[in-house]
């Protein structure tokens, strides 16, 4: 089995196959100006094209691994716009206001009921006067209507950073009664036929859209649009995400 110590190096290879997401938030950090809070960065697939766009961003990760590969693939002209910090959400660990917090990369949905509460607490407390909070999750309607478990899928397919042989990803999921776990697997696959797997698992909160929006207003943040893509397209039943863009409600 490869090392759990592999998976922030695969987990940045494998996402960066996917920028889709990037022109809404470079386009709400260039509407909002200021400097940037970025929740759960990782290894930088979004921080990184924000500081490369001239925006001060800060990056808040509980995982040491992530950050250091964030550290390792940041161009040193842009480190001076970037701060990193290893912390947790429900204890921000910053005194500065944002004019734009963020949330990308299905993140908010993985935490649970309580420290949802906690984290939007300290969005709330973070925000300029007038900032934005953005985050985005899988649609919660459409998750909540799969069969209760699903057949490996394969994802994508890609060179492994270290020896560039192919890594093959797939997906298969379970449907419980309050959450989804995605389980997905990393199959490192060499010329002689040997697979190393590495798989990690993501439990996604069936919480509904209503729940949500329960949830920001009794933390004192209204929501001001719903989009059920990364195109602003309006938000039903059937779309692949739910993105939740609020403000405190004092403002």
């Amino acid at each position: 089995m490869p090392s759990k110590d592999q998976f922030p190096l695969l987990y940045h290879t494998h996402h960066s196959l996917h920028p889709e997401d990037l022109p809404l938030w470079l386009e709400l950090a260039s509407r909002c100006g200021g400097q940037i809070l970025e929740l759960g960065c990782g290894t930088g697939r979004v921080l990184t094209p924000l500081a490369e766009a001239g925006h001060r961003v800060y990056g808040l990760d509980r995982d040491a691994g992530m950050l250091a590969v964030l550290q390792r693939f940041l161009k040193p002209d842009f480190k001076p716009w970037v701060h990193l910090l290893q912390g947790d959400f429900a204890a921000i660990p910053l005194l500065a206001h944002f004019s734009l917090i963020l949330m990308p990369c299905n993140t908010f949905s993985t935490l649970s009921q309580e420290l949802r509460y906690q984290v939007l607490q300290e969005v709330k407390a973070c925000l300029a006067s007038d900032g934005l909070f953005a985050a985005s999750l899988p649609n919660p309607e459409r998750m909540r209507r799969l069969p209760r478990q699903g057949e490996p899928q394969i994802e994508d397919v890609f060179f492994h950073p270290v020896d560039g042989e192919p890594v093959q990803v797939s997906s298969r999921w379970e449907r419980r009664e309050s959450q989804l776990v995605i389980i997905w697997d990393y199959d490192h696959l060499s010329p002689d036929g040997r697979v190393e797997r590495l798989s990690t698992q993501v439990h996604h909160s069936l919480a509904s859209s209503a729940e949500y929006k329960a949830e920001f207003n009794a933390a004192g943040l209204g929501l001001i649009a719903q989009y059920g893509d990364y195109d602003r397209s309006e938000y039903s039943r059937h779309s692949p995400y739910l993105i939740l863009l609020a403000q405190a409600d004092d403002f």
